[in-house]
């Protein structure tokens, strides 16, 4: 079987200057409340569905309550992209009404709604921007930056972006452990750490009420798979988005919003099946460029306009490759893997032995007009 490397266009600096995507694309970020509602609906039947068959195949054998644990997992994720929408206010057209479904859906993602819609917000503003790193995304350094640390932060980094802790023990770290005291914010985000605390109450009702219908052997035998491979999908499912080859990295000063979305963002190709349980969010230099879309639109709206062809594609065994892309070459502009580190350092070596610096800056992580 053979395997094509992805296609990447030039969509580069010239393609945002030509085209005013804000107005091709104003047409289709206009929600529709029956179609929000059905997929709301839907979509919370088929988990419920789902949940209650892996309780009650727990009679059977634990290995067909494993094989539900998946489609119940894929509806969580489901629900995830609608809470998605609703935090770019694109999922109902009264935004209190997206705020209160996005908070109650997040007890079920184990996402706290606000604290995640402002990280959010950061990182669709900063994607990409080499100057603004760590909130919202996934750990990344320059190849000098790597370079630039001790033996043992090159280890921790090793050991961070191998794809065993990135879609294991990273999903339980996030989604059970920080998404219920997250210290990473600043003090000032009163709102969102209020929001918090609110989701941690309500989530600690649920489980109550679980454990006194179910008992607590039977809650964590059907949750506890449920939650890890949740979180597993929508770690790899972000990885993908914008961790390849040919993605875009830039300092501040050559950093431009629409060149990060189209060349940032993939599009990853999906069996209609898989699209529809993720929301369509595959298509993600769309969302990255219009975020205020609806799921259901970003397809029409790719149909509809070639240019949004123009980007790199990625198919699912592709995306799989790209777990070994660890470190970004500000040489050669693309992402590379630690199998890549001895050529590079090669490359580089007069550098290094003419004593020069190698740029480790820290990033900012939250930018100060976000405070």
């Amino acid at each position: 079987m053979t395997d094509t490397p992805p296609t990447a266009a030039p969509v580069a600096e010239t393609t945002e200057k030509t085209i005013d995507w804000n107005a091709m694309l104003a047409p289709y970020r206009q929600p529709v409340a029956w179609k929000s509602g059905f997929q709301l609906a839907s979509t919370a039947f088929l988990l419920a569905l789902f949940w209650g068959l892996a309780a009650w195949s727990l009679q059977v054998g634990y290995w067909l309550t494993l094989i539900l644990a998946i489609p119940a997992s894929m509806m969580i994720a489901r629900l995830f992209m609608l809470q998605h929408d609703c935090g770019h206010g694109s999922f109902f057209r009264s935004q209190k009404l997206n705020n209160l479904i996005g908070g109650a859906l997040g007890v079920i993602t184990l996402v706290p709604y606000a604290y995640w819609r402002r990280t959010h917000a950061i990182h669709h503003a900063t994607s990409g921007n080499l100057d603004v790193r760590g909130l919202g995304d996934i750990d990344t350094l320059t190849v000098r930056e790597y370079l630039s640390r001790s033996k043992a932060k090159r280890v921790m980094y090793r050991l961070y972006r191998h794809p065993a802790v990135l879609l294991l023990v990273g999903p339980t770290w996030q989604f059970v452990l920080k998404h219920r005291l997250p210290l990473d914010v600043p003090r000032s985000w009163k709102r969102e750490q209020i929001g918090v605390q609110l989701t941690n109450l309500a989530l600690a009702g649920v489980i109550v009420l679980m454990v006194w219908w179910l008992g607590w052997k039977a809650f964590l035998m059907v949750q506890v798979p449920i939650t890890l491979i949740t979180g597993a999908i929508g770690v790899y499912l972000f990885y993908v988005q914008h961790q390849y080859e040919d993605t875009y990295w830039r300092y501040r000063e050559a950093w431009n919003y629409f060149a990060s979305g189209l060349e940032g963002a993939s599009h990853l190709t999906m069996p209609k099946l898989l699209q529809w349980a993720t929301a369509s969010i595959g298509l993600h230099h769309i969302h990255h460029i219009a975020s205020r879309i609806p799921n259901y639109n970003l397809q029409r709206a790719y149909d509809n306009h070639p240019e949004l062809r123009e980007v790199t594609r990625l198919t699912l065994w592709q995306s799989v490759r790209t777990l070994r892309l660890t470190l970004w070459d500000e040489d050669a502009k693309q992402l590379v893997g630690f199998r890549e580190l001895r050529a590079i350092r090669d490359r580089i070596s007069a550098e290094l032995e003419a004593g020069a610096a190698i740029m480790a800056t820290k990033p900012e992580a939250v930018p100060a007009s976000w405070r």
